[in-house]
């Protein structure tokens, strides 16, 4: 209490107040510890102590009953000054008329020396500020006898208003509300660092009751390091002022090993002056909540690898790739070490290798990782290199994962530097390909039932990749053999063509392989020393381009050999193109354009292609172009030139006829036909490869083995991922005394004359061995042309690789060969013909037909069949 009257030493004395008052100070000052001698028991309690909240207020009554001294609170309590209280009669003063009569006897007992606490209502004096009527109060009052020096009875009141108790009353039951019943530990700790107060929470807690804390430290509570951070946090705020919210602490509780967390709050607490006088504790457990924002955490972080997993795994189609995109995903994101063992049979194309159902099988490791420096994978066993073969023994966790399908944990070996591993088997439809091992070193947290449910997860999703890119390379590998099964086999011969030819596949890279395209070229012989000239490209790529293509080459071949002009082969082509994908082929394709849905179940095959038929006895060539890119010719001394061929739709566009374009062809002459894998790439445009193709070909004249490869290292930086086809021709025409050329009129007497030119000629060219059997089978066709034709008869004989001989004349109807029964005198001349030729056959002309057959030349090995027997054999 800051006011508590001295003695009533000066009842009378008009200066009572200001006694008073210093009585007041003289006890504040014993309380404070504020004296003359300096000790801390004298020292003054600053402005703001307990007593301005309580505000007591004294005065002391003399022996008479009259008060002789009023303190300055008196004067506030009761708005009353001392020069007007003092000799005044408290009682006749103060209290109400009805009560008067017992304030009196009470006055009497207390002067009679008995102390008396109680509650008596006042009535202050009116005033301006209170109105006529004054206004009523209620105090508590403690009356303390005492003498004066002279001996008699005199009392000290002090009196506080109840009013101001009550609200002091309200305050503490608030605050001991939130102090004792609060869910959260609260803890008042004093300037010196020492535990004031602490709550029930925090008691129960940390163990006794709470007088038991009184005096602690933050050390008593908290591990060293964590005490240290906390005691610096703890002196700046007493420091500052400033507050901290929601720092985090971890300790123990007494008894348990188990890491606790703690959110704590803390603010400087201060006396109503502002005096600092501690610092608030409020911490609660956070433990749960930690838990769940690490498992949140790793959740997202999860969630980032498995989006991370899909966005880097399975970009290539090549294994090894797609087995180190997984080790890129998971190290150090997941783990510091991991690897990757696939089957090896698997690698190397098998379906089902021996030993892969009970793990027993070879892998060969094809990826490793590692966030470790120099730090040898030892996961299960001794370490094994990249790219070798080996396999696990049949009771290790990875046989048995294998075998099972199941990840396994590996235990870590004493003294190594994993900690923990885990083998997780590669899983691709219901299929395992290999085996995934994931490993932390000491010192990162050991794999739990999360990591374990994400490493599957993510071995699943590469298994998957790493299996498609198997499948990819089967694919590629058979279409590759179908593609160049398909192609000519060898150097191709033809008659008056010199031809050198090359095909590359499409280059390809780990992260880009290349499929296998539709690209093709073909080299047919034609009756009459002609030969026909195919480079086509299907659109697509794969194995189905692949078949189109094969398809497309056999059409080719079979409708060459019905010796068709090009641009109905071509046409034919066109209908057989259409044929190929979905029912209706493009025209359906068109129509259901505007229905997209429909569209996307449709597949149709489009194919470029240019056919050229050239004939070396006249050295003129004829084109046509299906959507294909230009053939090139050089001419001898002349740049080399695009020739003008209108180019087409493609095959499978249908609706378009196709035109026809000669050109003839000089001696020496070079003729190029390609496919655009040679002249276009992501990287150059069309025309800057046609133009650098076309410069390539200076020099025509050089071998054309050597003119194919300086064309293609010429143009190395224009080949992309397409494949090339490149067929090269260099004219070679029949020299003029290699052809027997004669006209017969339509008479019987020509069967004779044409025999005679048939002997002539090959006589001259000493093919003596042929002389009868050509004479006998070039009369049979010219009897044939006498007796089914029309118009004048053309021989002529061809000397090349073969004899070749050729009967024209101006009827439409085709031979047709038949089989003569024993009576018929006739029906046997084309059976003959068959018979003694090497082949023989009929082709349509522009003003006709003509009919040929062909025998090899002599070589004095094989012997030629003797026209007398072939001619029994036929009877």
């Amino acid at each position: 209490m800051s006011e508590i009257p001295a003695k009533a030493t000066e009842s009378k004395d008009p200066s009572g107040g200001a006694r008073a008052e210093a009585a007041d100070a003289a006890v504040a000052q014993v309380r404070h510890g504020d004296g003359p001698s300096g000790d801390a028991m004298w020292q003054s309690s600053p402005p703001g102590s307990i007593y301005d909240y309580i505000k007591v207020a004294s005065f002391s009554i003399g022996p008479d009953g009259l008060v002789d001294q009023w303190s300055l609170r008196a004067e506030q309590l009761f708005g009353i000054p001392a020069e007007h209280a003092v000799g005044m009669d408290p009682i006749e003063a103060f209290i109400d008329s009805d009560l008067r009569a017992q304030g009196q006897r009470k006055m009497a007992e207390i002067l009679d020396g008995r102390e008396w606490t109680g509650v008596v209502p006042f009535r202050v004096p009116p005033s301006a500020a209170d109105g006529e009527c004054g206004r009523e109060g209620l105090a508590e009052v403690y009356v303390m006898p005492t003498r004066t020096e002279e001996g008699e009875k005199a009392a000290v009141c002090i009196v506080v208003d109840v009013r101001t108790l009550r609200s002091i009353e309200t305050d503490l039951a608030a605050s001991q509300a939130i102090f004792g019943q609060s869910p959260f530990g609260f803890v008042l700790i004093d300037p010196d660092l020492r535990v004031r107060r602490v709550n029930y929470r925090f008691a129960s807690l940390f163990g006794g009751s709470p007088d038991d804390h009184r005096g602690k430290g933050v050390h008593d509570y908290l591990p060293r390091p964590e005490a240290e951070r906390v005691t610096a946090t703890l002196r700046r705020v007493l420091e500052s002022g400033d507050s901290i919210t929601d720092m985090h602490v971890t300790g123990f509780l007494p008894g348990s090993d188990e890491r606790r967390h703690w959110s704590i709050n803390l603010y400087r607490v201060r006396s109503g002056s502002g005096r600092p006088i501690g610092i608030a504790w409020l911490g609660t457990d956070i433990t749960a909540r930690r838990a769940a924002a690490r498992e949140a955490a790793a959740a997202r972080r999860n969630l980032a690898l498995l989006n991370e997993a899909g966005a880097r795994i399975g970009n290539s189609l090549d294994l090894e790739t797609t087995a180190r995109e997984l080790l890129d995903v998971v190290v150090p994101g997941f783990c510091d070490l991991a690897t990757v063992d696939l089957y090896q049979g698997l690698l190397a194309g098998d379906e089902t290798p021996p030993g892969l159902a009970d793990g027993s099988a070879e892998l060969r490791r094809v990826a490793f990782a590692s966030a470790v420096s120099d730090a040898p994978f030892a996961g299960s066993g001794a370490p094994v290199s990249v790219g070798a073969v080996h396999h696990y023994p049949f009771n290790s966790p990875c046989a048995d994962a294998l075998r099972t399908a199941r990840p396994q944990y590996i235990p870590a070996e004493d003294g190594g530097l994993v900690q923990s591993t885990l083998a997780v088997p590669m899983v691709a439809h219901d299929t395992v390909v290999g085996l995934a091992q994931f490993s932390r070193t000491k010192g990162s947290e050991p794999f739990g039932d999360r990591d374990r449910d994400l490493a599957v997860e993510l071995a699943a999703r590469a298994a998957v990749c790493i299996d498609n890119a198997r499948l990819y390379r089967r694919e590629h590998e058979r279409a590759l053999i179908l593609q160049r099964s398909l192609l000519p086999p060898g150097d191709p011969v033809a008659s008056g063509l010199d031809i050198a030819c090359r095909y590359l596949p499409g280059n390809s890279s780990a992260d880009r392989p290349s499929e296998v395209g539709g690209d093709w070229f073909d080299v047919i012989e034609l009756p009459g020393h002609r030969t026909a000239l195919v480079v086509g490209d299907v659109m697509g790529r794969g194995l189905r381009a692949a078949v189109a293509m094969g398809e497309l080459r056999s059409a080719v071949r079979t409708l060459a050999l019905l010796d068709l002009e090009p641009a109905e082969v071509l046409s034919a082509l066109d209908e057989i193109a259409r044929g190929l994908g979905a029912p209706g082929g493009v025209q359906q394709a068109t129509r259901a354009a505007r229905r997209p849905r429909e569209a996307d179940l449709l597949e149709v095959y489009l194919a470029t292609c240019v056919y050229a038929v050239y004939d070396s006895v006249t050295r003129r060539c004829t084109f046509a172009n299906a959507g294909h890119l230009p053939p090139v010719l050089v001419e001898p001394g002349e740049h080399a030139l695009m020739l003008d061929v209108p180019p087409g739709m493609p095959l499978g566009v249908g609706g378009e006829p196709f035109e026809e374009v000669e050109v003839e062809l000089p001696e020496g002459a070079l003729l190029a036909l390609y496919t655009d894998g040679l002249v276009e790439s992501r990287d150059h445009p069309l025309d800057e490869g046609l133009q650098a193709f076309v410069g390539a070909l200076t020099d025509p004249s050089a071998p054309l083995e050597d003119v194919c490869d300086h064309v293609l290292n010429t143009l190395d930086t224009h080949h992309g991922e397409d494949d090339i086809a490149l067929l090269m021709a260099r004219v070679q025409g029949l020299p003029a005394d290699a052809v027997g050329d004669w006209t017969l009129p339509r008479e019987p007497r020509s069967v004779g004359r044409a025999r005679e030119y048939a002997r002539g000629q090959l006589l001259s060219w000493d093919l003596e061995p042929l002389v009868d059997t050509t004479e006998l089978l070039v009369s049979e066709l010219v009897t044939n042309a006498l007796r089914y034709g029309e118009g004048d008869i053309r021989l002529r004989l061809l000397l090349d690789r073969t004899l070749v001989c050729e009967v024209w004349d101006s009827g439409l109807v085709q031979p047709r060969r038949r089989r003569a029964r024993d009576t018929d005198e006739g029906g046997r001349g084309l059976q003959l013909v068959g018979l003694l030729s090497a082949a023989w056959g009929s082709r349509r002309t522009p003003r006709g037909k003509t009919v040929w057959f062909e025998l090899p030349l002599p070589d004095g090995e094989n012997g030629m069949v003797d026209p007398a027997e072939a001619l029994l054999s036929l009877f």
